[in-house]
């Protein structure tokens, strides 16, 4: 019995959702990733102004990896709807980090947001195989229910990417951890830290730049602890709860102090990758779930 179907969210094969709405879910989920790269200033991470902390990429790379996803992500949203196990969806995640490596010259890009952007896409493709309207709390619950207890035991496994290895040794929740629980940061944070700043009167850039910044604040990320320790983590969040103290994306000279902690990261070396995803994530959450 499948995953989906355990927890309920299996359908019949004449209930399958068309074909357009699994290509409009992973669509959405490149052009959140177009969102992210776009945005600038972001403290260490690669952006069309500069490469940031990254020495061996930059936005053309960046563009690159986007391309070679541009069809798992619809995948992912198929294999959700038909009720998928894990395994499956692992299996494609594998797949499509070769793809990205294939195409960027071995460079990683992408595997955290193919981790977190995929399961949000197979989450989306178990709603709509219900007919059920994706919104924040459903998409958790479809995630939590049909791959929460393989996403539980994946987290305790120490695999050998950079930030899973760093969360083991500084006793960080990796991103495996905050799949597990349904993704509390992006749900509870950087989402509500976007729409809130638009509904504010906020245009996309600031909206994404609070929403970054608030992320920054709360996530243990573990691609600041792999090149900073845990002293770099607790930089990073200090830095963004400096900025937020400070006004946050809608002071007037909100840039030109986001800028200032980017040339602060850039020395350090640090790029907060785990919250360009949650950024990315919830750019896709927005135009998938519509406005709040």
């Amino acid at each position: 019995m499948s995953a989906a179907n355990r927890a309920g969210v299996q359908t019949s094969a004449q209930e399958q959702p068309p074909t357009s709405t699994l290509k409009a879910v992973g669509r959405a989920a490149v052009v959140a990733l177009y969102d992210e790269l776009a945005l600038e200033p972001k403290p260490g991470l690669v952006s069309f102004a500069d490469s940031g902390s990254h020495d061996d990429m930059d936005a053309r790379t960046l563009l690159r990896s986007l391309f070679s996803l541009r069809l798992y992500f619809p995948r992912l949203a198929g294999l959700g709807a038909a009720g998928a196990g894990f395994e499956l969806l692992e299996r494609e995640g594998i797949a499509a980090e070769a793809r990205m490596l294939a195409a960027t010259g071995g460079i990683n890009t992408h595997r955290g947001a193919i981790f977190c952007l995929g399961l949000l896409c197979a989450s989306a493709g178990a709603l709509a195989a219900r007919g059920v309207a994706p919104s924040p709390a459903a998409l958790r619950r479809a995630l939590t229910a049909c791959w929460g207890p393989a996403l539980c035991e994946r987290a305790l496994r120490c695999g050998p990417a950079h930030g899973a290895v760093a969360a083991r040794r500084f006793g960080l929740r990796s991103a495996g951890g905050e799949a597990a629980l349904g993704f509390p940061v992006l749900f509870e944070t950087t989402l509500p830290a976007l729409l809130s700043t638009q509904q504010r009167g906020g245009a996309p850039r600031e909206a994404r730049l609070q929403a970054l910044f608030e992320t920054m604040a709360v996530l243990e990320d573990t691609n600041l602890a792999h090149r900073g320790g845990l002293g770099g983590v607790r930089h990073g969040q200090r830095a963004a709860r400096a900025w937020l103290t400070a006004g946050g994306a809608l002071r007037p000279d909100a840039v030109r102090h986001a800028r200032a902690v980017h040339a602060d990261f850039v020395a350090r070396r640090l790029s907060p990758g785990g919250a360009a995803d949650m950024l990315a994530a919830a750019c896709w959450a927005q135009r998938v779930c519509g406005p709040a």
